[in-house]
């Protein structure tokens, strides 16, 4: 029966697409780390909880064939800010976010780590 879960969960990842504008973030990169932890010894791994296992595997399932999307309709794609599905992409990508945040510094901090000789994580281990 093992076999049959490994089999499902892998195949489950195959489907699963992976956003690269997502690096070190994305849910399908996630999803196939955590199948490869759970499932160390590949076909003959031994699942202590076969329960759990299934329930987590039917829910992921759901998630991924877009069961409630289905389920509860909305009568509009939009939202409350007026930005289309492509512009939320672009702003939760990882290199926007990470622009964001190097505009949120102070200038202080971005005056001392241009003249500084060591980096600002070796000052927080003084």
């Amino acid at each position: 029966m093992a076999a049959s879960r490994y089999r499902r969960f892998l195949k489950l990842c195959e489907e699963w697409p992976v956003d690269e504008t997502k690096r070190g973030r994305d849910l399908g990169a996630y999803l196939r780390q955590r199948v490869a932890q759970a499932f160390r010894e590949g076909e003959n791994t031994q699942v202590a909880e076969p329960e759990a296992c299934d329930q987590m595997y039917e829910s992921l399932a759901r998630l991924h064939s877009n069961y409630y999307k289905h389920k509860y309709p909305r009568p509009r794609d939009t939202s409350f800010s007026g930005l289309s599905l492509e512009e939320y992409k672009l702003i939760l990508s990882t290199d926007t976010l990470e622009e964001l945040k190097e505009m949120n510094k102070s200038m202080w901090k971005k005056l001392q780590e241009k003249f500084s000789s060591k980096g600002p994580e070796e000052d927080h281990k003084a």
